[in-house]
């Protein structure tokens, strides 16, 4: 049997990239002797997922390079800030990922094929926030 022989199933393609920044933050509200409620700082890893039910030439979701403007928005915006400083929000990872998908959606999402699905924000190698956006 050769390879055309191999039936392609119908279905969606799912892409993921990730981009890294460095920041401190801090969360005022939590009880005074809870550790987030000082200063502190993480080296925060930000995945994007996007899908697509159709390829673009040569075969892409997105090209990765096409999210350079992401990765130029966190360097430029949240690189070695005091989110807490800078932000409209206290700075939880659920709400970083929510306000990441919200300005991926409104700054990138038009102008490349794919579609958000979600952004995952983590503060450490074990714990992660994830936003799924719905109704794009």
């Amino acid at each position: 049997m050769g390879f055309t022989a191999v039936p392609l199933p119908p279905g969606n393609f799912t892409i993921g990239k990730k981009f890294a920044f460095e920041a401190g933050h801090r969360l005022p509200r939590l009880p005074h002797g809870h550790k987030c409620s000082r200063q502190h700082g993480h080296s925060y890893e930000v995945e994007v997922i996007l899908t697509a039910s159709a390829l673009e030439d040569p075969g892409f979701v997105t090209d990765f390079g096409a999210l350079a403007p992401f990765k130029s928005f966190l360097d430029t915006e949240l690189d070695h800030h005091n989110l807490h400083e800078i932000l409209p929000f206290e700075p939880t990872s659920e709400r970083l990922a929510q306000f990441l998908a919200g300005w991926f959606v409104q700054n990138l999402q038009s102008e490349i094929p794919g579609r958000l699905v979600a952004v995952l924000v983590r503060e450490t190698a074990s714990s992660w926030a994830r936003f799924d956006v719905v109704g794009q």
